[in-house]
């Protein structure tokens, strides 16, 4: 029983004691005045009663009732209903107001229920004040309250003839039950009746319907919301204007999140004065007027409802965990279902009709009802999760998280993980956990139901109507008597409030009512206490607990089959079987990802130890361990799943003896996992332990029964949980003597002691390391000493006066010292000693005694471990793989010898099994290796399933670009283990994981060896030049060089170079011829017989006064001129080397060898190409306009339209001012750039005079200025003026190439538009350059150039660009999301197709404009990255001579390394390069020709393994040809004309060209079949980048070999299938498994070309004949079918090319052509040009040349072979008997002979018609001794006689009879 109300009180309004216009609350009077003993008055009612402050009113407001709630320091909470009516202001009470009535503003919004109007400065009306009657309650019964304090006012009010004194003193009185259901009827004395009903059931919260208003006001998601906040303990304010709502809502919330109990700061009502309580770090639930919303803004971290808006707000830095799917989703429709059934049947075409909803009493019950499933589908089970730690005196019980997380499915759901770990749980476990208590509905619904609420998820009505079962039974325990007792209170009148009352609410008789009071006291005193007794039993556990949802564990179902691996391969390893055992390892470890089979793992061990079988011999320990470990590297620290908790027992178990004495246990060898230094882990553990002992404890006595009743059930004794047990003993506790209590209390402590030492021992165990000097591993784990942050504990200690604070100084394992890991692992177990103790009530005493034990088990176990430290080092080594040997190139040398290493996955999929489901190749295990050329990765994968496979990874020193150190897990043993990972330009990544035998030191050193390789000081320090040093041993070391040569040493040096290179001595005025580049039968070009003439009449301006060059210069000179630039002028005809006039006229251009000495440019090459009318001292001037001197030369002239192709670096900033913005007057003293400036006009007016089109009319034909795009206004260029016209072409080139739109219509693919699209009107010359450069400049109408300023990117973009390149094709580690989609993100981030498509826009452009007869000036950056770029590009598209294998060469060598493209600074070959990083501008250019290649197969003679040859030594620094930045550099190394002078045997290539030609003989490698270039074909390209492929050479790799080229390496043993064939060729010999990413596809299987010339080959050689090459093989089958072409008189098979493909495309050279017969295909391996044929003929010559092709690889068929056969035929005079081919032809009349069957060349024909007779014949020296002489025959002609023998003797008779036949035919 308790009282209904503890207090009345009264309290009024007072003046404010500082005097502020506020008034404030004084309690007038309170009842009882003493306080109860039971419960002491609240403190702050006053503040309570009027929340918004304490103000008078103008007008009399209607009385208002609301219950505020206060919690006391016990957690108690106290109901305070305030009914609050207003009395005119007593006068003193006015005055406060009246002096601040001025100055005050108006505080409350019209919400708050008191309100001042701002009073005007005379003297005020009548003003009220507040009273407020305030009833204090510990029970929450509001409707009572509101009538009983009505009651009071309706007798004050209406004058009743009743005490007031009497009511206050009855109702203070009055004492009702607290629950059971009873009912109660009261009366007051005024005649009132009221009935009080009491739940059923205390435990359940009453909601009345503040739950259905809840959801009224916010709505289905916010509430669910708001539910989700509450229990994940974050902060939630209410506001409304309505004090009742605030104090609804509340209370609904409150109801919702039973059956836990909210313990956090819970205030419904809060005053003004208390808001700073809202920035309280600690969670809440608060309500707030909704006058106060602007001072909650500010509020960062709470979450707002607003009840009279129904919005939720929640800040963006709150994140509000939600239910974890399905339950969120299934919540969701239910609670729709109960709050709108209407929804349901809305879409019905016939609806019923309508359903009357549920009261809104009902339907807040059906509401709870969901939340209360809710809470059971969560929490199901969790009885089983329940650690009984002790059950006497008191029970303490502690919750298993982790498992219960695990079991759930739920590991990584926030939600739930958050709702564990909160304060209201932990309240839920020491609450509910009891295992003897009385159950309400919540434990029967969890309990029983859960498998109903299972079967009925998917039938939403048999989910309503369990809803609504669940409801009726929280309705019924709210109103137990349905049929109540009218309520009989007397009211107020109408408007009562507004009659001016008789008085002010009278000062009640103290003594009065306290005597009334002190009556019933007395009274109750002697009545015995109406408890009734609560009836209490054992709480049910429910069925154990299940997934939430059943996710299928995808890749790793675990199959019975993987189960059945697991337990083979352990018998296995327990019966000594190790050879199968190690068979099934790898598929067990991968097993072991599932956790069905890491269970069926721990099972399995156990048997075993049980059968005593835990000592092993060290094979069988390895095995053991190995698994373990695997099991152990997937458990995260809180080992949710069990497994660790599962092993740990057995790594205590399994142990091998190392000697006598010394046994090593597994613990030793499994201890690098993080879940050992978790404290929870222990924890856990520990208490699931001590749960069991104590479990036995009370088991032990009890064997004589056999069944014990538990509940009404009779269970067998044995299968009795903890908690059976423990509330079987609960129940019997109060009947216990005193000291029976007693001595189970010491028993129990006892037990819970001795498991403290067992957990001392085995955390000591796992946390000490073998080898206590190396603490490597324990300062990986997360600090182990920082405890008390991450306690599992649910009740937060605070350990204050225990032992431990001596313990907590210091956190985690500093130092490596063994004292230090010792202190560390004893302060770890000394800080869990005192946790688990303290919780679980062992007595101080103990506890010390543990504390005083834990240094010495420490101790003690570091003893033991150092023996078995030193034992284990004496174990024989595992026998690890022999370690494979890479085959390295002539003149490679081994650095470091292999260090055994694992080669790890990389992020490319195929390696690892992939999407392709291939083999697991990676991990590997076996060396790497570092030579002067390369790092190289031999090794075998470790999965042996993959069999004996070869894994080869390796790549150029010079290509590493990136190096970086790693931590990784070794694949077989799972340990961390140092790693580095080396990533290379050539798109190789060795991720490498150190073997443990590997020293860190040696790791060390292989790093800086490595870096030593790749950064060495000079250029000679590079591979390309040690390797030539060792081949040429005549050659003495040079001289270091002084830094900066002096113009004569390098004149010596040239001169040097000149004589070695040059035996002969050049005459005066000799032609030269240049060496025959044109061997591939072209017709010579038109201009031939303009051969380059050496002279020495030069200007004597440039040179000494003396008009002869000087010996040296014409050594020079000669040198010069054999350069491949040189001779590729001359093929385009581009001038002469004389400067004399006579020629002049006729030769805009000549050769100048005004750089010969590299004096003007050192990164220009000795002969430049300028304009015939530029004298060679004007270019000096000119070139100190350009940045590094690069002034315009021109490279390339258009055979067709004259037009030339110029290049040039940047201007530089004064060169631009100098040239545009010059005044027209120069003043007198003109500056040097001025002069400059001038001259540089000269200049490019004197190339554009040379162009033919523009000479003759030198000034007048002109164009537009510089009208580009991007500049508006009109001004004056330089003084130079002509007539011209504005407009033109500049806008449109300059827009289109700044990337603006395209003012032409564009085509689809970025195409260019029709050639067609440049007007008529043209500049002579464009300019294109930087727009950054161009800033500024003022076109000017009257010039003959145009400037297009363009966009381009800096080296340093490509470089950035190229790094995210690298990281897409090569990740490095396995993507988050495998597929194709996260590489094509990663490609799309880097924007290299995008700078490649950017490259491709601007050369096309180009080379329109060259087509259409304009030149072009590439003037861009300092002239040797993207003008290289662009102008080979350019000559690459518009000139087919480029597109052959020595034009593209030639280009190469003139454009990038004659025009001196940096290859040493981009590739950062040397240290002093280290720093500005690889930057690939060659691999992009390269990239942008494989590109064009994809769109024209037909038009290159290389094929593209040639640029992926090129891609990948350009950077490998094998050959010297890409290393240096000029050939001034190499000059002055004494490179650039060895190659040509220095012919020594089978050195090593030192050219890479020199290289390809070797290779290209033996063969067609780099030669494309495909080859038909059609007649001056000018190429353009798509360049979108849609149409752009990623180039295969990122992507491919070989692993059964390394990058496949270097050839010598790759072309490594012939594959095995060959060579073990038997003769008869037994099938499946010859078929092999080929693997993506491991064979080489194009060897494996090459193309039919490749493969018949290879067939080819091989039966040459079977026969004995010298092979033929294989060049000369394809030249001949092309002639032949050009013949056979011919022939028929048709035209060429070229013709079938179709010319009118849409812009030029010839994408295939295989094209299908429609025609009446059907269509037909044509291969065309012709290389003629002509074309105009029907189609008709085209048709047939396309099957005839489709026949021809491969007849010729057949015996001829089509001739007509009577008999043929093979016969020995005697040579001439003294040569030897040979075996031929003979064949018979009647129709021909002859007898033709070959050397072999199949061979398709005639050796040799007889005549028949010479034959005079056919004799048998004798056997001669040197005949076939095995012949029967019978087979000899004579056949004699007119010229001699030809000796046969057949191969016996009928064969013999045959030829004779066949020979005669045919004589006698003619």
């Amino acid at each position: 029983m308790a009282r209904l109300a503890d207090y009345f009180v009264l309290v009024a309004f007072g003046p404010h004691p500082r005097g502020s216009g506020e008034g404030q609350g004084q309690i007038l009077q309170r009842f009882p005045e003493k306080d109860w003993e039971d419960n002491p008055f609240p403190q702050g009612i006053e503040l309570f009663c009027q929340p918004s402050g304490w103000q008078l009113c103008p007008e009399r407001n209607p009385p208002t009732f609301f219950v505020a709630v206060l919690t006391d320091i016990n957690s108690e909470r106290h109901y305070c209903a305030c009914l609050t009516f207003w009395e005119p202001a007593e006068p003193t009470q006015e005055a406060v107001c009246t002096e601040d009535a001025t100055e005050r503003e108006e505080d409350v919004d019209e919400g708050g229920p008191a309100q001042l109007s701002p009073a005007t400065p005379g003297p005020p009306g009548q003003l009220f004040a507040p009273k407020t009657l305030v009833l204090v309650s510990r029970l929450d019964h509001a409707e009572v309250f509101r009538n009983s304090l009505g009651l009071i006012y309706t007798i004050h009010v209406e004058g009743l003839n009743v005490g007031l004194e009497n009511v206050i003193g009855n109702l203070l009185t009055c004492v009702i039950p607290l629950a059971g259901g009873s009912q109660r009827t009261i009366s007051l004395g005024a005649g009132d009746r009221q009935v009080i009903q009491t739940p059923l059931a205390d435990s359940l919260p009453v909601s009345r319907c503040s739950v259905a208003l809840l959801f009224r006001q916010l709505g289905i998601t916010n509430v669910l919301s708001l539910f989700c906040a509450a229990l994940t303990e974050h902060k939630v304010l209410f506001l409304s204007r309505s004090y009742q709502r605030l104090s609804d809502a509340c209370r609904g919330l409150l109801a919702l999140l039973f059956p836990l109990r909210y313990s956090f700061t819970y205030v419904p009502i809060l005053p003004a004065q208390l808001l700073e309580v809202l920035s309280t770090p600690t969670p809440f639930i608060i309500g707030v007027n909704a006058a106060f919303q602007a001072e909650t803004q500010e509020l960062l971290d709470v979450i707002i409802a607003d009840l009279d808006g129904g919005t939720v707000t929640v800040p963006e830095c709150v994140h509000v965990p939600p239910l974890p799917e399905p339950l969120q989703s299934q919540t969701h429709s239910v609670l729709s279902m109960v709050l709108d059934p209407e929804l349901e049947l809305a879409d019905l075409a016939f609806p019923p009709p309508s359903t009357n909803a549920s009261s809104l009493k009902m339907q807040d019950k059906e509401l709870r009802a969901v939340f209360l499933r809710l809470f059971a589908q969560l929490l199901q089970g969790y009885r089983w999760c329940l650690h009984m730690v002790r059950i006497h005196p008191e029970p303490v019980i502690r919750f298993h998280k982790a498992a219960f997380l695990g079991q759930r499915g739920l590991v990584e759901d926030d939600f739930l993980m958050k709702v564990l770990e909160g304060m209201a749980f932990a309240g839920f476990v020491s609450e509910r956990g009891v295992p003897y208590r009385a159950t309400d509905l919540f434990d029967e619904l969890v309990a029983h139901e859960v498998a109903r609420m299972r079967a009925d998820e998917n039938h939403p009505q048999r989910v309503l109507r369990h809803v609504r079962e669940l409801a009726e039974q929280l309705y019924k325990n709210e109103n137990p008597y349905p049929a109540v007792a009218m309520h009989k209170v007397q009211r107020p009148g109408e408007a009562s409030h507004l009659r001016r009352a008789p008085r002010p609410f009278p000062r009640l008789d103290d003594g009065m009512v306290q005597w009334i009071v002190d009556q019933a006291t007395a009274k109750m005193q002697g009545a015995p206490p109406a408890v009734k007794a609560e009836r209490r039993t054992t709480v049910p556990s429910g069925p154990p607990m299940t997934a939430i949802l059943e996710r299928s564990s995808g890749l790793h179902g675990n199959s019975a089959r993987r189960l059945e691996v697991v337990r083979n391969c352990i018998s296995y390893v327990f019966e000594g079987k190790m050879l199968e055992a190690k068979k099934l390892l790898p598929a067990v470890l991968r097993a072991l990802k599932g956790r069905a089979a890491r269970r069926c793992l721990t099972q399995e061990l156990h048997l075993h130890v049980q059968q005593n079988r835990a000592v092993l011999d060290h094979q069988q320990f390895d095995f053991v361990v190995r698994m373990m470990n695997c099991c152990l590297q997937d458990c995260t620290s809180l080992d949710e799943h069990g497994i660790a908790a599962a092993l740990l027992p057995l790594v205590t178990a399994f142990c091998r003896k190392l000697s006598p004495g010394v046994t090593q246990f597994a613990y030793s060898c499994v201890q690098e996992h993080v879940v050992w230094s978790t404290p929870q882990f222990w924890e856990a553990m520990f208490y699931g332990d001590v749960q069991t002992h104590i479990r036995a404890l009370y088991l032990e006595p009890a064997e004589d029964r056999d069944h014990v009743q538990v509940g009404d059930v009779s269970v067998p004794e044995d299968e009795r949980s903890a908690l059976d047990v423990a509330s079987e003993q609960r129940r019997l506790w109060p009947t216990l003597s005193r000291e029976k209590q007693q001595e189970l209390v010491q028993k129990e402590e006892s037990t819970v002691f001795s498991q403290a030492i067992h957990y001392a021992n085995r955390m000591s165990y796992l946390l000490l390391p073998l080898d206590s000097s190396r603490s490597r591993l324990l300062r990986e784990r997360a600090g182990l000493g920082d405890l008390e942050s991450a306690s599992n504990s649910l009740v937060t200690n605070s350990m204050a006066g225990s032992v431990a604070e001596s313990y907590d100084t210091e956190s985690g394992f500093e130092d490596a010292e063994t004292c230090d890991v010792a202190g560390a692992v004893v302060r770890f177990i000394n800080r869990f000693v005192d946790k688990v103790c303290t919780e679980s009530g062992v007595t101080s005493d103990h506890l010390k005694g543990l504390h005083v034990m834990v240094p010495d088990i420490v101790q003690m176990h570091i003893e033991t471990l150092e023996a078995v430290h030193r034992e284990s080092k004496r174990l024989p080594p595992i026998q690890k793989p022999k370690l494979l040997r890479p085959r390295l190139l002539p003149g490679e040398e081994c650095v470091l010898d292999g260090l055994r290493v694992y080669l790890l996955p990389d992020g490319r999929e195929e390696g690892a099994g992939g999407s392709g489901g291939g083999p697991a190749l990676l991990p590997a295990e076996g060396a790497v290796f570092l030579t002067t050329y390369r790092v190289i990765f031999t090794g075998m994968p470790t999965d042996p399933l993959v069999g004996e496979q070869v894994v080869v990874r390796s790549f150029p020193v010079a290509a590493l670009t990136k190096e970086k150190r790693i931590s990784v897990q070794t694949p077989v043993d799972q340990l961390l283990q140092d790693g580095l990972q080396l990533r290379s330009c050539t798109f190789q990544l060795l991720k490498m994981a150190f073997d443990e035998e590997v020293g860190s030191d040696s790791a060390e050193l292989f790093r800086k060896q490595l870096h030593k390789l790749r950064y060495p000081p000079d250029i000679r320090g590079t591979f390309a030049f040690s390797l030539g040093s060792t081949h040429t041993p005549g050659r003495p070391p040079r001289a270091t060089k002084d830094k900066g040569p002096s113009l004569k040493t390098l004149s010596r040096n040239l001169v040097k170079n000149a004589k070695k290179t040059i035996g002969r001595q050049y005459v005066t005025r000799k032609k030269y011829s240049p060496p025959s580049w044109e061997h591939r039968g072209q017709p010579p070009p038109e201009d031939q017989e303009d051969e380059i003439s050496v002279s020495e009449e030069l200007e004597p301006s440039t040179l000494t006064p003396s008009s002869a060059l000087k010996p040296s210069d014409r050594m020079t000179m000669s040198s010069l001129v054999e350069r491949a630039c040189c001779r590729d002028y001359q093929r385009l005809g581009l001038g002469t080397l004389s400067s004399s006039l006579s020629r002049a006229k006729s030769e805009p251009f000549r050769i100048s060898p005004v750089n010969r000495m590299y004096a003007i440019c050192r990164s220009y090459p000795g002969l430049l190409i300028v304009p015939q009318s530029v004298q060679d001292n004007a270019l000096q001037r000119v070139s100190r306009c350009y940045r590094q001197n690069r002034f315009p030369v021109v490279c390339w002239r258009s055979g067709r339209s004259k037009a030339v192709l110029l290049r040039s670096g940047g201007l530089h900033g004064k060169g631009v001012v100098g040239l545009f913005k010059a005044q027209n007057a120069p003043s007198p003293g003109q500056s040097q750039a001025d002069s400059s400036s001038l001259e540089q006009e000269k200049y490019l007016q004197a190339v554009v005079s040379s162009m033919p089109r523009f000479a003759d009319a030198s000034g007048r034909n002109t164009l537009s200025g510089f009208s580009s795009a991007h500049v508006g206004s009109h001004g004056k260029w330089s003084s130079v003026r002509a007539s011209g016209r504005s407009g033109g072409l500049g806008v449109d080139v300059g827009s289109r190439l700044a990337g603006r739109d395209m003012l032409s219509p564009p085509q689809a693919n970025g195409a260019p538009p029709d050639p067609g699209f440049l007007q008529p009107q043209r500049a002579a010359l464009y300019i294109i350059g930087d727009k950054a450069q161009l800033k500024g400049v003022r076109p000017d109408p009257l010039q003959q150039w145009e400037l297009v300023p363009i966009e381009v990117f800096e080296a340093r973009q490509v470089k950035a660009s190229f790094k995210k390149l690298l990281k897409a094709c090569v990740p490095g580690c396995p993507a988050a999301e495998p597929g194709p989609a996260s590489f094509l993100r990663s490609l799309e981030d880097s924007e290299w197709l995008i700078q490649i498509h950017k490259l491709l826009q601007v050369s096309v452009l180009v080379v329109e404009l060259l087509d259409s007869g304009s030149s072009v000036l590439v003037s861009l950056e300092d002239g040797w990255d993207i003008t290289t770029q662009v102008v080979s590009l350019v000559q690459l598209l518009s000139d087919p001579f480029y597109r052959t294998l020595e034009g593209f060469r030639l280009l190469v060598e003139k454009e990038w390394l004659s025009f001196g493209h940096r290859f040493s600074h981009r590739g950062a070959h040397t240290l002093a390069g280290q720093s500005s990083g690889f930057t690939p501008v060659f691999l992009q250019f390269l990239d942008c020709v494989h590109q064009v290649h994809l769109q024209f197969p037909m038009e290159f003679e290389f094929s593209p393994f040639y640029l992926k040859f090129l891609g990948y030594h350009h950077a490998s620094r094998r050959f010297r040809t890409f290393l240096l930045d000029s050939d001034y550099e190499r000059i002055e190394l004494g490179l650039l004309y060895e190659e040509k002078g220095e012919r020594r045997g089978q050195q090593a290539c030192r050219s890479v060209w020199e290289y390809v030609d070797r290779l290209s003989k033996r063969t067609p490698v780099f030669y494309n079949y495909m080859y038909a270039p059609e007649d001056a074909e000018v190429l353009r390209p798509y360049s979108n980048v849609s149409n752009l492929k990623v180039w295969d050479f990122y992507t491919e790799e070989t692993l059964a070999e390394g990058p496949p080229y270097d050839w010598e390496l790759a072309q490594g043993p012939p594959e095995p299938p060959e060579e073990e064939r038997p003769d008869g060729g037994a099938p499946q010999s010859r078929r092999r498994v080929v693997w993506p990413c491991y064979d080489s596809r194009p060897r494996a299987q090459p193309d039919a070309i490749s493969r018949l010339l290879e067939e080819l080959q091989r039966l040459e050689t079977e026969l004995g004949r010298p092979p033929e090459r294989w060049k000369d093989t394809w030249d001949r089958v092309k002639a032949a079918q050009r013949l056979e072409a011919r022939a028929d008189g048709r035209g060429t098979p070229s013709s079938l090319l179709v010319s009118s493909v849409p812009h030029h495309r010839r994408s295939l050279g295989v094209y299908l052509q429609e025609g009446p017969v059907g269509s037909t295909l044509s291969l065309s391996l012709d290389s003629d040009q002509s074309s105009g044929s029907t189609a008709s003929s085209s048709r047939q010559a396309a099957r005839r040349s489709t026949s021809t092709l491969y007849s010729q690889f057949q015996t001829a068929e089509s001739e007509n072979r009577s008999y043929e056969g093979t016969l020995y035929k005697k040579g001439a005079f003294m040569k030897p008997w040979k075996a031929r081919w003979f064949v018979l032809d009647k129709t021909k009349h002859q007898l033709r002979y070959y050397d072999h069957r199949v061979d398709t060349e005639c050796k040799g024909v007889i005549d028949l018609a010479e034959v005079e007779a056919v004799a048998p014949g004798t056997p001669t020296m040197g005949a076939p001794k095995t012949v029967d002489e019978k087979a000899f025959f004579d056949v004699k002609t007119t010229r001699r006689v030809y000796n046969f023998c057949a191969q016996d003797v009928p064969s013999a008779q045959q030829w004779v009879d066949q020979i005669q036949s045919c004589l006698s035919d003619a």
